[in-house]
């Protein structure tokens, strides 16, 4: 409980990873991926529950063995956020946070950062920026990026570099913010969600927060100064274990 509200954990955990099959299950130190994130998530404190959300009894398989908790989604799920739209019925809560299963580096202030405002604003969804500080991160098309308004609403999200400093030369006075991977929905907004179909400006760069935008959602972005290292590709695995702890 947060704020006066209920929070709910889902951690969507989709076994046919295209870039990195079976990820969720890749061993990390020792333990499943998965196992690390469930583990992390079960240390806030204002989380009233905490669950998977799954494709494949593999990784129920794998869940059971070290005592997670999960509920079975549909194989057809284009996305996380899709996988907790069809849970909203199997679990009441005010709020829900969308935390992948291959994001074990996210911690508790970061999701303090995340809910700041969850209680006073009226915000579909919640989500975070990180100050981007590196040339090759700005230009990565693997890493997405956000512009917000003054009141940190989301403008656009989008793989290009954005803004455009058309007139800017030195690069010292360019800021540039990733979006970091992590959501809370209110009850209101997934709702809203639900009855949303994917939209042009979503298959064109592949991400899901567009069609939020699309739809006129409000999505309020949070800063963070917490870096995080989503597992996406085998050298992502290999460079957390040399990041661990």
């Amino acid at each position: 409980m947060l704020n006066d509200k209920k929070i709910a954990c889902v951690i969507p955990a989709r076994l046919g990873s295209t870039r990195f099959p079976k990820k969720v299950l890749a061993p990390l130190k020792g333990k499943p991926l998965i196992q690390w994130v469930w583990e992390a998530a079960n240390q806030i404190p204002f989380f009233d529950e905490v669950t998977f959300a799954i494709d494949a009894e593999e990784t129920a398989a794998c869940i059971r063995s070290f005592g997670g908790k999960y509920h079975f989604t549909s194989e057809l799920c284009p996305s996380g956020t899709d996988r907790l739209v069809e849970l909203m019925d199997k679990i009441d809560a005010d709020i829900y946070v969308n935390w992948q299963g291959d994001e074990p580096f996210i911690h508790q202030k970061m999701i303090q950062d995340l809910l700041q405002t969850s209680g006073e604003d009226a915000s579909d969804v919640w989500t975070l920026k990180k100050k981007i500080t590196s040339l090759e991160s700005q230009l990565s098309p693997h890493i997405a990026k956000v512009v917000t308004d003054a009141q940190g609403y989301a403008l656009y999200f989008s793989r290009a570099t954005i803004p455009y400093y058309r007139d800017f030369t030195h690069e010292n006075d360019k800021i540039y913010f990733k979006h970091v991977g992590i959501y809370a929905y209110s009850r209101a907004g997934l709702a809203k969600i639900a009855q949303f179909a994917p939209c042009l400006l979503e298959e064109a760069e592949k991400l899901e927060q567009l069609r939020f935008l699309y739809h006129g959602l409000k999505v309020r972005v949070h800063e963070t100064e917490h870096e995080v290292l989503g597992i996406d590709l085998p050298e992502h695995l290999v460079a957390a274990e040399l990041l661990w702890l």
